[in-house]
């Protein structure tokens, strides 16, 4: 054997050790003014698995597999020394935990006093809002009809359930002539903004970020100190009592919040967390009672960085249903949609890769366009029993005498040949190596069943470059190639079935551009790519050959799309103009109207432009900060700029004043019809109060909520009806735990 392994195999039994003494004594490790008694520990063990799902049987096993892989990665790249890397979270289990997950990892039954454990949910239809009105209200506004998405407001046609900094605040609404605060609580965080809810019926569910600790060792060092945790909180709470609401159940779980959804009365939360790769915290699901220990699964091809990415149910009633870990890249993009879960995130090469790709491009690209006798002598060289050092300082010296026997103009052709032949070898590499890993998962009323995994070329923008219809799985990607003289930007389209293989894709579209935004709708995308101009493609999917049916150049670009109605799309986003050195100089924010009916000759019937280039609208990053409604003839817009540039006056006032507020629009057979404007603030002595911008309505109020405000106004004539404030006031608030 090694002395490399050895070095490494003795360098894990040196911290094993240093572990082994802070485990067995946990007063030693731990402070005694720190509780240390043990909850109960509950298994599940309900995923059905593919062949492609490995699920590991005992802590041990994890333990074994990810050190293995540390070794094999030190390996790899050359690693010449005894020490121990600490990865991401740099972990060290505790007592508890290495009892609790200790092999094997048993399955029982509830432990008395535990949450009990749901039984599957038949379907239901979506609630009226709880409150029994039939009051005609907008919700969310959510990619997938009847998949919810998380907010920091939520309205059931009465009430509304508002999240502010380490607040929630419960306001009667309707009518909003009467509306007025019910009740302003404080909920026990640790510092942390509340940014994230559920409303379902009488019940919501929160979430937001907080920390435990456990105890490790650090490199070289010999005494245990505190490490942070950062763990993910879900909070059930019961607001049938509006001025009296009840905590129904808090879980803990181990690691950071990344998304989740809400189908029918199942919420589902992706949580993610950094690995320990010789003392790994498997990720727990934590209540004031037990613990629950999610089974963990792992793939068969290896990747060179993991994160735990734990997928997790439980009723709106606060019952836990299920909790499953998968040992995976981590997590970038989600989408949901009624019946799966698909999980996506940046395939990741290790860094060893480049380095035998530079030697393969040379024998492969460069030798055999060499002179045949000099590729004898650099095959010769090649075979022999020299280090590869000694190998490398040969085939210099050939490749020195080569080219100081040709003229100047010999090895400009030989050099332009190679340089041809070397981006085509790398542009091929590199669309071979960019790749998306896509995992799906299906969803079954809080069971889960593990379907299969795939691959596409490039990266997905966001969740809106993702959909599934009709069994298949499409998603729209940017592919980066790079050679030695240039980087060329594709973009690209997929089909993938239920087995997520490939079966349609459509690749380079609009070269040197890359995707500014998607929409899928049935078996057509409409796609925005920019770099001077903004290309809409209107492009096929009704079969396995997807083929682009029209295209509409024009200036600017949209951010994100939204349909209106099945033949018009509205495009939200920026103008743009070329300036005086061939740049492009970034306008105002540009509202465009999409005519798709011909989908072969799709037009730009109306635009909308607002302020210049310093005027923004959290529209252009945030889907649900826009209200779109056909029914109700309504578009309401958040801006913020200054009242120069929103005004277009070209006279700058002496003092900058700012403006905050809606734009609101209705439509006519033309496009766009303007019905005004609602002012949140405007001046000079602005006082921040940040909350992310949102526009509802109830019946025929408008409601309209920035920077810690919400104003009520007529939905046509925009009349104001009543504003609150809901900001930070200074006064003492009830606490709730």
């Amino acid at each position: 054997m090694s002395k490399l392994v050895l070095g490494i195999i003795a360098a894990i039994v040196i911290v094993g050790l240093f572990a082994a003494i802070l485990l067995l004594d946990p007063e030693d490790a731990i402070s005694k003014n720190v509780d240390v008694k043990e909850p109960t520990i509950t298994k599940f063990s309900s995923m059905e698995e593919s062949g492609s799902l490995i699920k590991f049987v005992s802590y041990n096993e994890v333990q074994e597999y990810l050190a293995e892989s540390v070794i094999q990665n030190q390996l790899n790249s050359g690693f010449r020394g005894g020490g121990v890397f600490m990865f991401d979270d740099g972990l060290m289990l505790e007592r508890r935990m290495v009892e609790a997950v200790s092999e094997p990892m048993p399955t029982s039954a509830p432990t008395p006093g535990a949450p009990p454990m749901a039984e599957p949910q038949a379907g239901v239809d979506e609630f009226d809002g709880g409150v029994g009105t039939g009051v005609d209200f907008s919700k969310t506004n959510v990619q997938v009809e009847n998949v919810d998405e998380p907010d920091f407001i939520k309205t059931d046609g009465k009430y509304l359930y508002v999240l502010s900094q380490n607040s929630l605040t419960i306001i009667e609404a309707y009518p909003a002539e009467s509306a007025k605060v019910i009740l302003k609580v404080a909920l026990d965080v640790e510092q942390q903004n509340l940014e994230n809810m559920f409303l379902n019926g009488d019940n919501l569910v929160i979430f937001y970020h907080g920390s435990g600790d456990t105890m490790g060792i650090a490199e070289y060092d010999y005494i245990p100190q505190r490490i942070y945790t950062p763990k993910t909180i879900a909070t059930i709470i019961d607001v049938s009592d509006k001025e009296n609401p009840e905590i129904i159940n808090t879980y803990e779980i181990d690691g950071y919040y990344h998304n989740s959804r809400m189908i029918n009365d199942t919420v589902y939360l992706l949580t993610t967390s950094g690995v320990d790769y010789y003392n790994p915290i498997i990720p727990r699901i934590i209540t004031e009672d037990a613990i629950f220990a999610p089974d963990v699964y792992r793939f068969p091809n290896p990747e060179p960085n993991y994160n735990f990415n734990t997928v997790s149910a439980f009723s709106v009633s606060g019952d836990l249903i299920n909790s499953e870990s998968f040992l995976m890249g981590h997590s970038n993009t989600i989408f949901v949609s009624e019946d799966n879960l698909f999980i996506t995130y940046q395939k990741n090469l290790p860094h060893t890769f480049y380095e035998a790709m530079q030697k393969d491009r040379f024998f492969l690209v460069v030798v055999p366009l060499l002179p045949q006798s000099v590729q004898d002598e650099i095959k010769s060289i090649q075979d022999s029993d020299s280090d590869s050092f000694s190998k490398w300082n040969q085939i210099e010296k050939v490749l020195q005498d080569t080219y100081n026997a040709m003229s100047k103009e010999q090895k400009d052709q030989l050099y332009d040949k190679i340089n041809k032949a070397i981006a085509e070898y790398d542009t091929k590499v590199r669309e071979d190596t960019q790749k998306t890993e896509i995992h799906k998962i299906h969803l079954d009323n809080g069971n889960f069943k593990y379907i299969a995994n795939g691959q596409v070329n490039g990266y997905p923008l966001n969740q809106f470059s993702m959909d599934e219809h009709s069994g298949k799985f499409r998603i729209a990607t940017t592919s980066n190639s790079f050679s030695v003289r240039e980087s060329i930007t594709s973009n690209n389209v997929y089909i993938l079935d239920e087995s997520l293989k490939t079966v349609g894709k459509l690749e380079k579209i609009a070269e040197n551009e890359r995707i500014f935004s998607a929409r899928f709708m049935g078996d057509k995308l409409f796609l925005v790519t920019f770099e001077q101009i903004d290309p809409f493609f209107v492009i096929d999917l009704s079969t396995n050959t997807p083929k682009i049916l029209g295209e509409l150049k024009i200036p600017g670009f949209s951010n994100y799309l939204q349909p209106y109605d099945k033949d018009t799309i509205i495009g939200f986003g920026r103008d743009t103009k070329v300036n005086q050195w061939g740049g492009v100089q970034t306008l105002g924010v540009k509202v465009s109207l999409f005519d798709v009916s011909d989908l072969k000759n799709p037009k730009e019937i109306d635009t909308i432009l607002i302020g210049d280039g310093s005027t923004d609208s959290e529209a252009l990053y945030n889907h649900k900060s826009l209200l779109l409604d056909k029914g109700k003839n309504i578009m309401s817009i958040p801006i913020k700029g200054s009242v120069d540039s929103i005004s277009g006056s070209s006279i700058r006032a002496p003092e900058y004043k700012t403006w905050n507020g809606f734009y609101v629009y209705g439509f006519d057979s033309k496009g766009f019809k303007e019905k005004g404007t609602i002012v949140h603030f405007e001046g000079s002595n602005y006082s921040y109060s940040y909350m992310p911008a949102r526009s509802f309505y109830i019946e025929n109020t408008l409601y309209t909520v920035m920077d810690g405000s919400i104003k009520m106004n007529d939905i046509e004539n925009l009349s104001e009806k009543k504003s609150i404030h809901i900001a930070q006031t200074g006064k003492i608030i009830p606490f709730m735990k």
